[in-house]
This record gives C-alpha cells, structure tokens and sequence, in this order.
C-alpha cells in the first residue's frame, strides 16, 4: 500500500467516524475467511458495517472526531464496526461474539461517550430504531381507534332505539 493509498484510507475512515453514531472496536484472532464474510453480511443486513483495519492509520483518522478517545484500544488484530442506528452493530457483534470465541469485543463508543464491552452488551439488548417507531405509532394509534369505536357507540345505540320505537308503532 503506498502513501497515496494510506491518505484516501485514513480521510475515507475519518469520513466514516464523522458521520456515523457508533462505533465498536472487536479483537479477532484466527478467524477464518468464511467467519469473517458472515459477519460482514449480517452486519450489512442489519444496516452497519465491519472492517479491519491498520491500528496506525486507524488512530489518524480517529484525530478530530468524537471517537478520538478510542485511540488506546487499536492494539493487535482490530476491526472496527460503525452504524448509524445505535443498537445494530452492536446487537450483531455480541450474538456473533456469543457463537464465535474467535471475536472479542473490546470496547466503543456512542458519540462522545465510552463504552465498555459491558455496556455494549447492554446496548445490543435494547430494541432497535425500527422496532422503537412501530411501537410508538402503535401507541399513537391506539387511542384514536378507541376514540373512533367511543364516538360511533352511541350514534348506532340510537339508531336502535329508534329503531325498537318504529317496530312497536308499527305493531300497534
């Protein structure tokens, strides 16, 4: 890799660690090539990204962004995964981790604030961004289906009433 190469990569992760919301950084240790592509792809379908990378050019991206504080962790085989939704990443990391002895998760960030593998683990149990508005349209939708059947009761007892008045007219 020449010096060229090593610039774009280090302002394409800069680019990366500006825009995204989490980021986790995982030890690996003789994972396989097949380990590893099952775990870009469940990332990928969960909307976040895995990538190994250089602990040297890795920590120069890091420079100016909220993540800077991560830069102690990039020792040894690391690999970092990045999404915008703060649960995603993190839910694939820890189940893949709980399969595979091979991935360690060493710590992270979400913003500004740390994150022990403890408090990553933690965040992988809460549900996600989608799950969390579908449940908040489900409540905000509740109340107007109770208020539609409150509103239409009385109009159709009414109309049974007057209904039982126009039955017995008729049988007098």
């Amino acid at each position: 890799m020449d010096r060229s190469q090593k610039e774009e990569l280090v302002a394409s992760l800069h680019r990366t660690f500006s825009e995204t919301t989490l980021v986790i950084v995982t030890q690996q240790s003789g994972m396989t090539v097949a380990e590893a592509s099952s775990l870009r792809r469940q990332m990928l379908e969960a909307g976040a990204s895995y990538k190994v990378t250089k602990n040297r050019l890795t920590r120069l991206a890091l420079e100016g962004t909220k993540f800077e504080a991560l830069k102690e962790l990039f020792t040894g085989p690391t690999a970092i995964a990045v999404s915008e939704d703060p649960v995603a990443a993190a839910k694939v990391c820890v189940s893949f981790a709980k399969d595979n002895e091979k991935l360690t998760i060493v710590g992270g960030a979400m913003g500004e604030n740390q994150l022990d593998p403890d408090a990553i683990k933690a965040l992988a149990t809460l549900p996600s961004l989608d799950e969390l508005r579908g449940r908040l349209i489900g409540v905000l939708q509740a109340p107007a289906t109770k208020l539609a059947g409150v509103t239409q009761a009385p109009a159709s007892q009414l109309a049974r009433v007057f209904s039982a008045y126009g039955s017995q007219g008729e049988a007098a």
